[in-house]
């Protein structure tokens, strides 16, 4: 659409012609076009000339003005488009760690934080016990938005400690249970890609065969892509864990809790002797005087808090007088915001207490994979099934408690050593088949993996050396099979 100022009426010429707007391709850009001037006839008079020659000498005014006016706003426009956004920030994937005083709906909250927030997470880890419960969240976002939320988390009753470990040198590592299709013509290929991942095989049938893998997230991708060609006929994953690298020397966090568990520690530094020196115990009265990193051990607004995840997290082997059994539910969800706040929900308002939770994706795209136990009755928990299957995001549920099924953790545990104690615990370590992960001149790192009690008889063998910090996921489990039920050939759990 095009506005054009006529031409003009009189009958004198003008040095400049008459323009024509052209408003479609911008106010600043003016098209002259030809006019048709009127010769004056002799009959004009001096005064109208005159009096024409004024208005034109206006109208020309109005036009200079107008032009100088929408050539600034062009030029204005055009510096805005060709200036680089630099206040518009970046959208980043966000390790947030989240320790909190466990409680029943603790879940249902901290979903709900992201939930109402448009976040959808990406992957959770938690680790529950009966007093504390710690949780390992991914989700992408702006800086400033993830800022906001770690403000609303802090704001929740019976949150300890929120971080955002980003930006730190960490240790990170998922664990995966797939299940693929096998037979003869492709067992050996598969056997040599679970040596070259240094997977582990937890279940083999005739058709099918159960691979255990740990790793970083590239690892998990790339293991997901080499597995994919064979058929994956399903995929567990938990989320991922982290724990922060330990720096060398007394600027280290968790110095001066190895240095009152190990005097000899200080006396290779130069630093000052204010570390303290405890009584001899390796754990003694060190958690008052120590500093705390990723989930602390230092006092909370003036009264201790052990913050760290005890071994035994409740969970019931074999049914109790009153028919109370840990429950292991499979369900398989769509990946959208608000799905897990709602299935906790379901959960939390019917009384139940969740007692292991992992979040992951699953093998098709737009699916995610949630196992989660929860303790109850057999006639409570066909109740909760019938409940979870009314929701519309959710497309399978599963209780496979009664079936044999191959179930896996991984654990991250963070030990305060000197040099003779360093060679105890790696001994201790290579029994459990547990990994070194990161090491540092008065701590060390272990990687491992295994049923509830496997974790418990190791985290109580470290104890007495004095443990930091402890990153667990939730329990995976899938059916095996091959239809051996391996809690039949464990024996005897361990006494909790």
């Amino acid at each position: 659409m095009a506005a054009a100022a006529t031409p003009c009426s009189t009958g004198f010429r003008t040095q400049t012609p008459c323009p024509k707007l052209d408003l479609y391709n911008g106010l600043s850009r003016l098209r002259y076009e030809p006019v048709h001037w009127r010769v004056p006839s002799w009959r004009t008079s001096y005064f109208e000339l005159l009096s024409v020659a004024t208005i034109m000498t206006r109208k020309k005014n109005k036009l200079k003005k107008f032009c100088a006016t929408a050539e600034k706003d062009n030029a204005v426009t055009v510096t805005r488009s060709l200036r680089p956004s630099v206040t518009r920030s970046k959208v980043q994937r966000h390790t947030i760690s989240v320790f909190v005083g466990d409680e029943s709906g603790i879940i249902n909250r901290i979903a709900g934080v992201f939930a109402r927030r448009g976040y959808n997470i990406e992957s959770l880890a938690v680790g529950l016990n009966k007093e504390k419960a710690l949780f390992t969240i991914v989700v992408s976002g702006t800086e400033k938005i993830l800022r906001q939320v770690v403000e609303q988390l802090n704001k929740l009753v019976n949150v300890i400690k929120v971080e955002d470990i980003s930006r730190e040198p960490q240790v990170e590592r998922e664990l995966m249970l797939i299940k693929l299709n096998a037979d003869q013509s492709n067992c050996s290929e598969i056997k040599w890609l679970v040596d070259i991942f240094r997977a582990r095989i937890v279940d083999i049938s005739a058709h099918s065969l159960t691979v255990e893998v740990t790793g970083d997230p590239g690892k998990m991708v790339a293991v997901q892509k080499n597995f994919s060609k064979f058929g994956i006929k399903e995929l567990a994953r938990t989320g991922k864990i982290a724990l922060r690298r330990e720096r060398i020397g007394e600027s280290a966090p968790f110095w001066r809790f190895s240095t009152s568990s190990y005097p000899d520690l200080e006396g290779k530094s130069s630093g000052d002797a204010s570390a303290g020196k405890s009584n001899g115990s390796p754990n003694g009265n060190a958690i008052a005087y120590s500093k705390g990193d990723v989930y602390p051990v230092e006092p909370y607004d003036d009264f201790l808090v052990n913050q760290v995840l005890d071994a035994h997290w409740g969970v019931i082997y074999g049914e109790e007088a009153s028919g109370l059994q840990s429950h292991t539910l499979s369900m398989l969800v769509n990946d959208t915001p608000g799905v897990l706040s709602i299935l906790t929900s379901v959960i939390s308002r019917r009384g139940y207490n969740i007692q292991s939770l992992a979040v992951g994706p699953a093998e098709r795209g737009g699916l995610s994979r949630i196992t989660t136990v929860v303790p109850g009755t057999n006639e409570s928990i066909d109740k909760l099934v019938q409940q979870l299957h009314k929701l519309i995001d959710l497309h399978e549920v599963q209780d496979i408690t009664h079936l044999p099924f191959a179930e896996r953790e991984l654990m991250l545990i963070k030990i305060s050593v000197n040099t003779a104690a360093r060679r105890d615990v790696l001994d201790i370590a290579r029994i459990f088949r547990a990994k070194a992960v990161d090491v540092s001149d008065h701590t060390i790192t272990l990687e491992v993996t295994g049923d509830l009690n496997k974790m418990v008889a190791l985290q109580r063998l470290l104890e007495p050396y004095g443990i930091c910090e402890v990153a667990r996921t939730g329990r995976l489990a899938l059916v095996r099979e091959s239809g051996v039920d391996s809690t039949y050939l464990r024996g005897y759990s361990l006494p909790l």
